[in-house]
């Protein structure tokens, strides 16, 4: 089984931290999810309920599916392995079984039909998942959904210290659900940040399109136009990426609330309440930024009311996140 890298203290902060950085701004935006976001100037609140009337501090699904890959990564070593795919991909059909209060439609239909395949016998956990995600996107040619970008941040955390290795595997579990090469492409970006933020200390949104074997320019350009300067005038730096249930449009989105706030100690919290106030698919848009903004400021910089009230699926709450990160 492969080995994890050992980690400074001050390195394995930063690894819980997208952890839990993620699963913080996840519960924040629930409440506004495809509702009236705060305006300019005003701070989200965990006050639960949105579409899957989630009690206050609850996650929903973006932190539910990053808790398997996160399983994954402390139980196998890697994500892109055959047997690590097989486990994250059982464990995505286990929540699924269970009947989450709130699912991307995407997601939904191929786990759903993966499920059905697996129940009646098929072997392959790994391998059902991602024919059905193959056959989704043939029928449906919008099929680039943020539902995979949610949950890549601990992908990182098997592969910090390979960024190719890296890259492969945010694509295979990318692929487990969203089998559109822009789904892949984004986990690939995001998935290279976290690793960066956690390695080094700082974000880097740019310097990473070398991984991307085509569409870079394109990519390049999707930045540009988040990380622009001209947005910091703007009321809610962003507000143009809505909606963003488009996987391209959620990572500018993200991108912008991170790039548009001082990357000073208190960053996390100010971004996360940006990316919120973009609005529209604001649990998700908030748990991307999140994994990022925890992962270059640590598990530590995160207010300790938010930590005590996030919980969710399966059972899980704060300390349950932090045994999940390396190095603890």
């Amino acid at each position: 089984m492969p080995t994890l890298p050992q980690l400074t203290p001050t390195q394995a902060d930063r690894a819980a931290g997208a952890l839990i950085g993620s699963a913080v701004g996840d519960a924040l935006g629930v409440h506004y999810e495809f509702a009236t976001p705060p305006g300019a100037g005003q701070d989200a609140a965990m006050l639960g309920g949105g579409l899957g009337d989630f009690a206050p501090g609850e996650w929903s699904d973006d932190t539910s599916m990053a808790i398997v890959i996160a399983e994954a990564v402390r139980a196998t070593g890697s994500v892109a392995t055959p047997a690590a795919l097989d486990v994250i991909a059982q464990g995505f059909v286990r929540w699924y079984r269970s009947s989450p209060p709130d699912i991307g439609i995407q997601t939904s239909r191929v786990l759903g039909a993966a499920s059905s395949r697996l129940e009646a016998g098929e072997d392959g956990p790994g391998r059902v998942p991602a024919q059905e995600a193959t056959i989704d996107a043939l029928d449906h040619p919008r099929s680039a959904g943020n539902g995979a970008l949610m949950r890549t941040a601990p992908v990182a955390l098997a592969h910090l210290d390979d960024r190719v290795a890296l890259a492969d595997a945010a694509r295979r579990v990318a692929s487990l659900t969203h089998a559109d090469p822009l789904a892949g492409d984004s986990c690939v970006l995001w998935s290279e940040a976290v690793r960066v933020a956690v390695v080094d200390g700082r974000i880097d949104l740019t310097a990473r399109l070398d991984l991307l074997t085509s569409r870079s320019e394109q990519w390049a350009d999707w930045l540009a136009d988040a990380l622009s300067p001209e947005r910091r005038s703007e009321d809610v730096p962003g507000q143009e990426f809505t909606p963003n249930g488009f996987t391209v449009t959620a990572l500018q989105a993200a991108a912008a609330a991170i790039a548009h706030t001082p990357e000073t100690p208190g960053q996390l919290e100010r971004g996360l309440h940006g990316a919120i106030r973009i609005g529209d698919d604001t649990d998700t848009v908030a748990a991307i930024a999140g994994g990022l903004l925890g992962a270059r400021w640590g598990a530590n910089a995160v207010p300790e009311e938010w930590c005590r009230a996030i919980h969710g699926w399966p059972g899980y709450r704060y300390a349950d996140l932090l045994a999940l990160a390396p190095g603890h």
